[in-house]
């Protein structure tokens, strides 16, 4: 079978920006779809179980469904622009793992099931939600919300959804599927500079950070922009943008470690000699501390409503998501610990599925060494040498989760070595 090189080398082209670096694969499009059919493809020459569960998640089953799963995968979707890594990396490493247990032979002996999973939209680059499908596996977003969510061509996620072949009525939190994974394992490139300065290709997750979205919208009186005098106008892209020159200093003064990204702006109607009528932007603050994220939040809203109200534009501020600071689960990670003893643990500014997880069932994350540190950008980077490496780890963790590890050793491959070094 193909090693995680060759398998993430499949599909380095698909979803590849047309209009510069990097790449455009939007949750519940035609690419992502694209990408599930390859994952599902390789699935079934590995002669494994596949099925699309009633929230878009794709399962591809090793062994026979069942009680205390032992769970791996991540995402397909990337951000606008995005990497090549952030997302497929996790998705190939556990078709490569799965390839070790399996040809070792360490798997015919586990007595717990064995998952690979490929989460949809997690992103939240279409519907504004990241983490979409385990929000809604784990109920964390309510279904009506969920299924009301539009995407920028004004599509709503219940059709859309539809045209995914997911049935809206069915769409919600699975307490049974909830209730038969016995652990949850995502692996995913660093989004830091964790590891840079190291001789560890692998880290292991200690927490995510709190962090949200939050929707600004600034409406003022569309006009004509050469007969309107400055002193008449309602602009709300001149209140809009003096909020955002702002926000670095507003969060700097609240916590010198809180980040707080406009990343995302829309203007209506977007005519070159038009005064705007309505403004958006789309606000994302960052903070371990949940409180600290509440203050940034309410020292840029009175900001904004400030510049509003000197430039005669109502100001109203939406939440979009919101998840707490969390952590991973303490036993599963010292198990982690125990096959991986030289891997540091490595907070998180990053979201995850696995952190939308963590508060339902023991999930923990692995994350392999970016040498640039950059995510989110077509600069993100992971050398061969470390993609193999997260590979090993993954099947060392693997292999002990499924009680396999002395198998796994004793098997005839001698078993692999999880790397460190470049």
């Amino acid at each position: 079978m193909s090693d995680v090189v060759s398998l993430l080398s499949q599909i380095e082209d698909t979803g590849r920006d047309t209009r510069g670096p990097g790449y455009q694969r939007p949750g519940f499009s035609a690419t992502e779809r694209e990408l599930r059919e390859w994952f599902l493809a390789e699935a079934d020459r590995r002669g494994l179980d596949t099925e699309i569960d009633a929230n878009g998640i794709t399962w591809a089953w090793a062994t026979p469904q069942g009680a205390n799963a032992v769970v791996t995968g991540s995402h397909l979707d990337s951000v606008p622009g995005g990497g090549e890594f952030d997302g497929p990396l996790g998705v190939a490493s556990a078709l490569a793992a799965f390839d070790v247990l399996k040809t070792s032979g360490a798997l015919d002996q586990s007595t717990r099931p064995l998952a690979l999973a490929v989460f949809p939209e997690e992103e939240g680059s279409r519907f504004g939600v990241a983490c979409l499908g385990s929000r809604l596996l784990t109920g964390a977003i309510d279904v009506d919300r969920a299924l009301g969510l539009k995407d920028a061509a004004g599509d709503t996620f219940a059709d859309v959804a539809r045209g995914y072949g997911l049935d809206p009525d069915r769409i919600g939190r699975d307490q049974s599927r909830l209730a038969g994974i016995g652990s949850f394992i995502e692996l995913h490139v660093e989004q830091g500079v964790g590891l840079i300065n190291t001789d560890q290709a692998v880290a292991i997750g200690s927490s995510i950070i709190g962090h949200g979205r939050w929707h600004f919208a600034f409406s003022g009186q569309g006009n004509h922009a050469g007969t309107t005098p400055m002193s008449h106008r309602a602009d709300p892209v001149v209140a809009a943008s003096r909020v955002i020159g702002d926000i670095p200093t507003l969060a700097a003064a609240t916590d010198a470690s809180a980040v707080a990204t406009v990343g995302r702006t829309l203007i209506h109607p977007g005519g070159t000699n038009v005064i705007a009528s309505t403004m958006s932007f789309w606000l994302d603050i960052r903070h371990p501390d949940d409180a600290v994220v509440k203050q940034v939040l309410e020292a840029i809203s009175r900001r904004a409503k400030d510049h509003g109200a000197d430039s005669g534009v109502e100001v109203t501020v939406s939440q979009e998501s919101y998840s707490p600071t969390t952590h991973f689960t303490a036993d599963l990670n010292s198990r982690l610990t125990s096959v991986l003893p030289d891997a540091p643990l490595l907070p998180s500014g990053a979201g995850h599925d696995a952190g939308i997880l963590a508060p339902h069932v023991p999930a923990a994350m692995l994350y392999v060494r970016n040498p640039t540190g950059v995510s989110h950008a077509p600069e993100e980077a992971c050398e061969v040498d470390d993609q193999r490496a997260g590979v090993d780890a993954l099947v060392k963790v693997l292999a002990r989760e499924l009680g396999i590890e002395h198998a796994l050793a004793d098997s005839s491959t001698g078993g692999p070595t999880a790397g460190g070094a470049r």
